[in-house]
């Protein structure tokens, strides 16, 4: 899971006044191909315009969509934020009790 924050291109804003659309609706065949989904979607209001929950089958899946929306040229900006589940954030705390790391001595 992938959480992605998008900013339009003040071009994509007019575009969308002047012929709204669902583009979660408009990525859904894009993101089949893929072997991805949109688990939900929300305008927002900050820094970036929309945000939603991605699931892709892979990191490389994820990269490559955010290439392929970032070469369209409607985006100011795009960030993809991988999620872990809160099973996997404890699996990865164990992991890491368990690693024998230690810090540097100073």
């Amino acid at each position: 899971h992938y959480l992605v924050q998008v900013a339009y291109t003040p071009q994509a804003w007019a575009g969308q006044l002047k012929n709204p659309q669902d583009r979660a609706a408009a990525l859904k065949p894009v993101l089949d191909k893929m072997g991805g989904k949109i688990e939900s979607a929300y305008f927002s209001f900050g820094d970036y315009d929309v945000v939603f929950i991605l699931e892709m089958p892979a990191n490389v899946d994820a990269a490559a969509f955010a290439l392929a929306a970032a070469a369209g040229g409607s985006l100011k900006s795009y960030k993809t934020t991988p999620l872990l589940t809160v099973a996997e954030g404890l699996d990865a705390m164990k992991k890491a009790a368990a690693s024998g790391y230690t810090p540097p001595k100073g």
